[in-house]
């Protein structure tokens, strides 16, 4: 007697992704993270607080930024009008006309104690503050200050 044949079957590999654990997972990742967002405190940034200094520099030569950024510089008698490209000279030179009158002779090097404040306007980009600051540096200019207004 003949024997029943059997077929074998071989399982075929399925082709399609199964979307229900994926979408089960990523519900579960949504209601966490709702839970989660409303208690996550945002954060603060702590800036710098402007101090007053212990002492003020006797003789304080002071470059404005105008709105327009037009520069000009405050000697003991007046403001000056002065360009960018100028700034660091007139500013050396308003230095040694303040310590030739004061000391009766110009120092060796009277880049290195002279304090420099820029004041500018609320309105000017701060590019042109920057500027300024740069031209100062390169000339050697040591001590530059901006000088700034207590909202108290």
């Amino acid at each position: 007697m003949a024997s029943p044949m059997r077929r074998s079957r071989k399982r075929r590999t399925m082709n399609e992704i199964n979307m229900v654990p994926f979408i089960d997972v990523m519900l579960v990742l949504l209601i966490i993270f709702m839970v989660t967002a409303p208690l996550i405190t945002p954060s603060t940034i702590d800036l710098p607080t402007v101090g007053e200094a212990s002492r003020r520099p006797d003789k304080v030569i002071e470059v404005f930024v105008n709105k327009d950024a037009s520069l000009s510089i405050k000697t003991d008698k007046d403001r000056v009008p002065v360009k960018l490209v100028d700034v660091a000279q007139r500013v050396i030179e308003a230095a040694n006309q303040n310590r030739s009158t004061r000391d009766g002779t110009a120092n060796n090097d009277p880049n290195r104690a002279l304090a420099v404040v820029i004041s500018a306007d609320r309105a000017v980009k701060y590019d042109a503050v920057v500027q300024v600051m740069d031209a100062l540096k390169k000339a050697g200019l040591a001590r530059i200050a901006l000088s700034v207004s207590s909202s108290r």
